[in-house]
């Protein structure tokens, strides 16, 4: 059935201009207002101050931070006396958190959540997983208000705990309320807000608006065309889409190619596996080059990791998307292209359209621009080769404007074309918004107990797999920050603890401690900004990188693109499987493939 193409005078994107255009003119009046605050994040000071701004610069790092990341999530160690004394003297008497608490006590606290409060964050997977399946809750669950009410409830739940339950200090890393937060007892809304804006200002605003802005300008990009849908065309618009995906981001590669995959396949009747293959390659497995192709890996850049340092990863990238295409084409080859019916085949035939790419101007530059974004306005440190310090929400606030720029010159009619909505990423942002809230609990367990493992430095295989699995459930990009700043403990603590065994030791032994000790002090991956120091070793970042981008595939909310991509895929008709459908994918393919990746190279 031919879709009917609205007139482009009937597309009215005004309200969203309109919004954008809000949202900057606020950012701009609060900076003008608040500028000190935007400026937090990088702990300056007044000029009345400067020498003691040199002395908080480090103000809200944990005690075990090494290479300048000043940016650490979810800290529990105390700061330092010297940073702590100068944020009390900032803070007005009436919002000092109370910090009175001998030194003793609050090391013998508590310092996480309990285990049991996890089940908000497991309760909002199991609603995801099981409401589609449900007949009472099938079609209530497709609406996005009705999504984001659960996902909201299940928020709302965890914040409770933290207002009146939480009992060890929480750190803030927003701007406008930046400082370690003690227990006090009764009604705790420092700690909940706390909490709160860790989620939303710090984690999601970041993550939506870079969602939103590279599915926004993508769409405003068609390339048009009924291409024969025989396996050899499906999978080299994957492989394309896999190297895309380093370049300019998984959810730009995947907004850009998802449409032109589905229009090929729309005369077929079995197309979810291809959707499902195209989710693995894409949205995930194609983009562990560059910082930009994947969240967790901008995350390790800003953290001191170089910029062309993933991709020395390209034989893993190889092999594994390799074998995902290479596995494609032959079930695609032998068992879903011969169930289609003659007449299917016949019309797909039929009815093919030469490729045709409408929209680049502007949005092609624009998508450039989102990436330079992305890679040049980092608010923790200055553009590269100047002195200015972008203030924090900078970037976020230049790719809306990139955005507003594609709705403005951009063509309405190829978007109408394209079939265009904002129903995939408001799906995404209703459900994600309780995600990252509940999810603060287990991020918290595991920065406490993530040192517990048991890992050393040559349990590379440990840390892809105990990244990955996580990375699967968890939104992927935090859980490479803390298996990330594992990987830098463990290093610290044998590169403190070699020398002595060497000392003790002799012959092969030795000779095997003093190799480890070489490897710790010439291989490591360093960062940038606190001139050297033990990092972590190339072989632990490699194994950490790989599992948060490649098993971010294993299931729908393992990585942003993953559900926009599903729910772009049902709007066009195609029946995606369910939650532990995909599971049942994702196990059988991947965990195979994986296994062999991490025999041959970790």
């Amino acid at each position: 059935m031919s879709h009917e193409i609205v007139p482009e005078k009937e597309r009215n994107d005004k309200p969203v201009i309109f919004a954008i255009f809000g949202v900057i003119v606020l950012y701009l009046a609060l900076l003008t207002v608040y500028k000190s605050a935007f400026f937090a994040t990088h702990h300056e000071e007044p000029e009345s101050q400067p020498a003691a701004a040199e002395a908080v610069a480090d103000e809200a790092k944990p005690a075990e931070t090494v290479l300048g990341d000043d940016q650490e999530p979810f800290a529990t160690a105390t700061p330092e006396p010297a940073a702590e004394e100068q944020a009390n003297a900032e803070t007005p008497a009436a919002e000092t958190p109370a910090a009175e608490a001998p030194a003793a006590e609050k090391e013998a606290g508590p310092i996480m959540p309990p285990y049991w409060m996890i089940i908000p964050f497991a309760a909002l997977l199991l609603a995801i997983a099981i409401f589609p399946l449900v007949p009472f809750t099938e079609h209530w669950w497709e609406s996005n208000l009705h999504r984001f009410e659960v996902a909201a409830t299940l928020g709302f739940l965890t914040l409770i705990y933290y207002a009146f339950m939480c009992d060890f200090p929480v750190e803030c890393e927003w701007s406008f309320f930046h400082g370690e937060y003690e227990p006090t007892g009764g009604f705790q809304w420092k700690i909940a807000w706390a909490i709160f804006c860790n989620a939303f200002f710090n984690d999601f605003v970041p993550f939506i608006v870079l969602l939103f802005a590279l599915f926004t300008i993508a769409g405003g990009i068609r390339i048009s065309g009924d291409l024969k849908a025989s396996p050899v065309v499906n999978t080299t618009i994957m492989g394309i889409g896999a190297v895309l995906a380093s370049f300019i981001g998984t959810t730009g590669a995947a907004m850009l190619l998802i449409r032109l995959l589905l229009n090929t396949n729309k005369q077929r009747k079995h197309v979810a596996h291809t959707v499902i293959f195209f989710i693995f390659c894409v949205c995930n497995c194609g983009g562990c080059l560059l910082p930009i192709g994947d969240p967790p890996l901008f995350l390790g850049y800003l953290r001191g990791v170089p910029f062309m340092w993933t991709f020395g990863l390209w034989k893993e990238w190889l092999f594994v998307n390799g074998l995902l295409l290479a596995i494609y084409f032959l079930w695609d080859s032998f068992i879903a292209y011969p169930k289609e019916t003659g007449l299917d085949i016949v019309r797909d035939k039929m009815e093919v359209v030469p490729l045709k790419i409408s929209g680049l101007w502007p949005n092609g530059l624009l998508l450039l621009g989102i990436v330079l974004c992305v890679a040049l306005l980092d608010p923790s440190k200055a553009v590269p080769g100047t002195n200015f310090v972008p203030p924090a929400y900078m970037r976020e606030v230049c790719q809306l404007a990139l955005v507003a720029l594609s709705l403005l010159l951009g063509s309405k009619q190829v978007r109408t074309e394209n079939e265009f909505n904002y129903g995939a990423i408001l799906e995404v942002a209703a459900l994600f918004f309780g995600i990252f809230i509940c999810m603060q609990v287990p991020l918290q367990i595991l920065n406490v107990k993530g040192g517990e493992m048991g890992f050393s430095a040559t349990d590379t295989h440990k840390f892809f797999w105990a990244t990955g699995s996580l990375s699967s459930v968890l939104d992927n990009a935090p859980t490479y920050v803390v298996f990330y700043n594992t990987g830098k403990a463990v290093c610290k603590e044998e590169a403190h603890v070699l020398p002595g065994k060497i000392a003790a030791a002799s012959g092969d032994d030795k000779a095997k401690l003093e190799k480890e000790l070489d490897a710790l002090n010439t291989t490591i991956v360093k960062g940038t900004e606190a001139g050297g120091g033990v990092g972590i070793i190339a072989s632990l970042l490699a194994a950490v990188s790989l599992g948060a981008v490649f098993m971010g595939a294993m299931t729908y909310i393992g990585n942003g693109p993953n559900f926009m991509v599903k729910a772009i895929a049902e709007e066009a008709g195609v029946p995606m499987p369910s939650f532990f459908g995909y599971m049942a994918y994702s196990v059988c393919i991947l965990v195979p493939i994986f296994l062999a990746m991490t025999y041959i190279f970790l």
